[in-house]
């Protein structure tokens, strides 16, 4: 019952730094790993850092996606691959065909190969390639949130019918991914929200799922007591333009809390140039006090928590929601919305305000900013919190038991 898996773990883009499915399997991986299991992380582009003791393998692909190349031609001779034609043809008319590409490349690869593995799993790409090699090995997928969500809100958040059309367009490939989950037999989410929203949206049976909260990476994310707060700083992790991330509402809310306090928020990474988040600062004049770091390293990052006195997490919608985790390690107080699975990492240790509600953001800021005990009783309960109930080898013991439960299910 204790024996060793040969775990093979599939990630079709992996950023190791930014985004929850990237830091899942650089540390998801890692942590089977160190419970000695033979563990093969296959992946596209961008490097996941995988540490040594984890097999890597990374596939070719057009890697449109690149920002230091984006969207780019590729050459004929590319397009001589009939997988890179398809990836190109969709990506033309405005899909993200990714996931689906990237899974014919991986059953290339393991035909090729010949590899064999006690379990296969899947990191949300779920592409018809996946449904494929479920009928000949032991297959287990993460779900980490349901992508109709997002659909939903960035259909929602715009006028324009011509803008409505490019969402469900890019969207699109949540009809392949809805129709491979409800195959699979068994399904790995992060939170119980996102199993009930997942389950709902999906129309999956709950008994399919195990739920299993991801951990936070506490030798990267931790307090740094030497640092001097600013009262008066603010920072969020998110400078996406993306509706679901709720930048607007916290924008909003900052125009308010100025009238009051002079505050400044800093804003990890930088905005779409001319986009909502650009125009909206604009239109509220409050460029002066708003900060964005561009692209920094980790050490950098784990400063900018530091000085700050409050993060604020605005998201309208998580499926685990990372972010509060991490501000939480480094021992800042948060205030973050209850959408989605955000008070599951929550708990009592941070300030829950509605989604998308401005003015109730900007009442929990000054509240919270007024009330430094109240900020030390969060800050204490957060770090708390995440070193008992989020480790990663927590996540990896219960992954395992997930593994065995579906390889015992499949034989």
């Amino acid at each position: 019952m204790n024996s060793s898996l040969k775990i093979g773990l599939i990630s079709y883009r992996s950023n190791p730094h930014c985004g929850g499915q990237g830091v899942y399997i650089r540390h998801l991986s890692h942590a089977l790993s160190d419970l000695g299991h033979d563990v093969e992380v296959i992946a596209g582009p961008p490097d996941p850092m995988i540490n040594n003791n984890v097999k890597l393998t990374m596939l070719e692909t057009l890697d449109l996606y690149n920002p230091e190349d984006l969207f780019r031609t590729p050459s004929l001779t590319e397009l001589r691959n009939p997988i890179n034609l398809i990836e190109w043809l969709d990506i033309s008319t405005l899909g993200f065909p990714e996931p689906l590409t990237f899974g014919m490349r991986v059953k290339q690869y393991l035909k090729k190969t010949k590899k064999k593995y006690d379990i296969i799993h899947d990191n949300q790409s779920l592409s018809y390639s996946i449904l494929s090699l479920a009928r000949r090995m032991p297959v287990i997928a993460t779900i980490h949130h349901p992508m109709t969500v997002d659909r939903r809100l960035a259909v929602q958040s715009t006028k324009s019918f011509l803008k409505k059309v490019k969402a469900l367009r890019w969207y699109s490939f949540i009809i392949v991914q809805k129709y491979v989950a409800q195959r699979l037999s068994s399904i790995i989410t992060v939170s119980k929200t996102s199993k009930k929203d997942i389950a709902k949206e999906f129309n999956i049976p709950e008994s399919r799922f195990s739920t299993i909260p991801i951990g936070i990476d506490t030798t990267s994310f931790y307090p740094m007591e030497t640092i001097k707060r600013d009262p008066n700083r603010i920072i969020v992790t998110n400078s996406a333009d993306t509706p679901l991330k709720g930048l607007y509402h916290l924008l909003y809310a900052v125009k308010n809390v100025l009238k009051i306090r002079r505050v400044k928020l800093i804003v990890i990474g930088s905005p779409k140039k001319n986009g909502g988040i650009e125009n909206l600062i604009k239109k509220l004049d409050i460029g002066q006090y708003i900060e964005f770091t561009g692209r920094i390293d980790h050490e950098q990052f784990v400063r900018e928590y530091a000085k700050a006195s409050i993060a604020v997490i605005p998201s309208l919608y998580e499926g685990f929601g990372l972010p509060v985790g991490e501000a939480m390690a480094c021992r800042i107080p948060v205030i973050c919305t209850t959408g989605g699975a955000l008070p599951e990492v929550a708990g009592d240790a941070a300030k829950l305000v509605p989604p998308g509600n401005a003015k109730a953001l900007e009442k929990a800021i000054l509240e919270l900013m007024d009330d430094p005990s109240k900020q030390e009783e969060l800050a204490q309960k957060g770090y708390n919190r995440v070193l008992k109930e989020f480790t990663w080898e927590k996540t990896a013991v219960r992954t395992v038991q997930a593994y065995r439960d579906s390889i015992n299910a499949y034989h």
